[in-house]
């Protein structure tokens, strides 16, 4: 029965990895479409995009069709990688072996993949468009530290037990049991699932499939984020870069940008005609200029957005920001946020959060240090309760901490423990009642913040759950997850409602605060804003790597998306006509907005935050 089991074992492995190596295949193939579409004619581009769409859409029925009627033996490639695995049978067994018994658990799969690697980080090289490996719901390997967010490491990270932001940051993943897919390269807009919504209105949450996970690890030459599988070199074929290499950046990440502007600047009213150095493998709009922003109608057309004339004027709209403060935090900034009443900002790192009183000018030194976590671990999310006495913070431990901070001195006057390792997001019903934790093992857990108990846990994300936002009045929860999806929770009657399906890791999400949007940042590169009701969406296409946090401004005109490319950019709801943009040192692992929408904090890869001041 053993031999038979490896025997399985070996056979459904060396499958896995050919399936890996046809998507990278088809990425790359995807990629070089992209750059030759746009010295088409303008009216065969449309027909161009629509044949690509068609072929991403092939049925197994025609595949199988296709290969009969081509030949009946199989690929060569499969048979040498028959004969390679069968050689190396005895070398995979003891593999095997190793891998499961680095885990007792799902719980410590989570938990090893918050690994926090302190090595200095290397310089990293220009970014690609291609992103890395999509991932699925197996496991990954360890993501690199906070403060090497943006290095790209050839060796795999040690096994230790350290934990850290890493996971969050790198993230090369493994396929995904249930991918029906191959993922899509970054730079091509179009659909980016095979469903674009899918209704679970009569589904509960708890019925949902959960995913296979892969008892290997194969080796990576990019180290993942929130603990994914890497698809590895592929036995030295081809390599598989990672888009979201940690959420830890390096202070010395210098992802060069393509874009020919300055740093922080207003945009002229019609951004989408600029001569920008937007990659050309994006399709151009008539004017001839590339477009980075596309709608995507519901059966799958995708045409450049043309905006209005009054998209960057009228009230509301800033026309750009300034830098204000600089707040020399000393290690990586995972989370910040900005008090209702503007005095205060909290930025959070390893082992603390601190305090910062930013109503003065000055050179800035922190008013509070909240020590709330462990030397080692990072601070992944802190909320600020609406009346401002109290902060919610989670990261890389089972439990949240509230503290008091109308005391003399702030302190802890409360604790929430969950059973999974760490905490990726939090979010504050309107009410201030409720709040809800993302968790690592892919739970939402529902907090009672006035008799401190565990009230309810939403479970359906087959891996982490990474980013969280609720909607204006309470009523739906927003969640994404490093299992590709974003899923809409019904908080009245506790059950999922909605399930959005990708073909990258989603890093960020909000919820537009008056409207019906929703913004999704990906670990592909692009930013999506969905319809919540229609199949309508729309694809900004000028971050050059993944999209580390977002943010939509109160008034819902406007939201702001940092990155791992070290850029802050300010779109317009819906359709993305670029307002601002500043280019930061390292790269923006978060960002927040004021009530006022008159501030922007960011918390980046070189220890530091960076307060702005929007100019209207």
């Amino acid at each position: 029965m053993q031999r038979h089991y490896v025997m399985y074992y070996e056979m459904s492995y060396g499958l896995n990895i050919e399936m890996h190596k046809q998507a990278e295949i088809v990425k790359r193939l995807s990629a070089i479409c992209a750059q030759i579409i746009p010295f088409l004619t303008q009216e065969h581009q449309q027909q161009v995009l629509q044949a690509v769409e068609r072929a991403k859409q092939v049925t197994m029925g025609e595949l199988n069709s296709i290969i009969g009627s081509s030949s009946t033996s199989p690929p060569e490639s499969l048979v040498a990688e028959e004969e390679r695995l069968s050689g190396a049978g005895g070398k995979r067994k003891q593999e095997e072996k190793d891998a499961l018994g680095l885990y007792d658990s799902d719980g410590d799969k989570s938990d090893y993949n918050l690994v926090v690697d302190e090595d200095p980080p290397s310089e990293p090289s220009s970014p690609t468009l291609t992103p890395g490996g999509k991932p699925a719901a197996s496991r990954r390997e360890l993501p690199e530290s906070p403060a090497s967010l943006a290095s790209s490491r050839s060796t795999p990270p040690p096994k230790s037990r350290d934990p850290g932001l890493n996971d969050i940051l790198s993230t090369t993943p493994a396929s995904k049991g249930s991918s029906s897919s191959p993922p899509r390269d970054a730079s091509t807009p179009g659909p980016s699932s095979a469903s674009h919504i899918r209704q679970l209105a009569t589904k509960p949450p708890s019925t949902d499939t959960i995913a296979l996970r892969s008892p290997l690890t194969v080796s990576s030459a990019y180290t993942p984020s929130f603990g994914m599988v890497p698809h590895a070199s592929l036995n030295g074929d081809l390599s598989v870069p990672s888009s979201y290499m940690s959420l830890h950046l390096s202070p010395q990440v210098s992802g060069t940008m393509v874009y020919g502007r300055s740093t922080m600047m207003a945009f002229e009213s019609h951004p989408h005609l600029r001569a920008s150095g937007v990659s050309s493998s994006l399709p151009s709009i008539p004017g001839g200029k590339p477009a980075y922003s596309f709608h995507v109608s519901g059966d799958g057309q995708v045409q450049p957005v043309p905006f209005p004339s009054d998209a960057l004027i009228g009230s509301g709209i800033p026309r750009h920001a300034r830098q204000l403060h600089t707040l020399s935090h000393g290690e990586v900034v995972c989370a910040v946020t900005i008090s209702n009443s503007t005095q205060h900002v909290y930025t959070g790192g390893k082992g603390c959060v601190k305090v910062w009183d930013v109503a003065q000018p000055g050179t800035k030194t922190p008013v509070a240090q909240l020590d709330c976590l462990n030397r080692d671990n990072y601070i992944r999310s802190c909320k600020l309760l609406p009346d401002g006495r109290s902060l919610i913070v989670g990261g890389e431990a089972s439990t949240l901490s509230i503290w008091d901070l109308a005391a003399p001195t702030p302190r802890i006057k409360a604790e929430l423990t969950s059973s999974a390792p760490a905490c990726y997001a939090l979010a504050i019903s309107p009410d201030a009642k409720v709040c809800f934790s993302c968790c690592s093992d892919g739970n939402i857990v529902v907090w009672d913040l006035q008799n401190q108990t565990l009230v309810r846990q939403f479970q359906g994300h087959t891996d982490g759950a990474s980013c969280i936002d609720i909607s204006e009045y309470g009523t739906w929860l927003w969640t994404g997850g490093l299992d590709n999806t974003v899923r809409c929770w019904d908080l009245r009657e506790g059950r999922q409602l909605q399930q959005h399906d990708f073909s990258s890791q989603i890093f960020s999400l909000g919820h537009c605060p008056t409207g019906e949007w929703l913004a999704v940042g990906m670990e592909s590169s692009n930013v999506e804003v969905l319809h919540v009701n229609k199949p309508d969406k729309y694809q900004l296409h000028l971050h050059e790597s993944c999209v580390l946090s977002l943010k939509f401004a109160s008034c819902g005109k406007w939201f702001v998306s940092t990155g791992k490319d070290n850029l802050l950019n300010a779109w317009r709801t819906p359709y993305g006509a670029s307002i601002f943009q500043s280019k930061e040192s390292s790269s923006v692992l978060s960002c927040d907005i004021s009530i006022n929408d008159k501030y922007i904090v960011t918390g980046s890869g070189d220890k530091k935050a960076t307060v702005y001041e929007v100019v209207y």
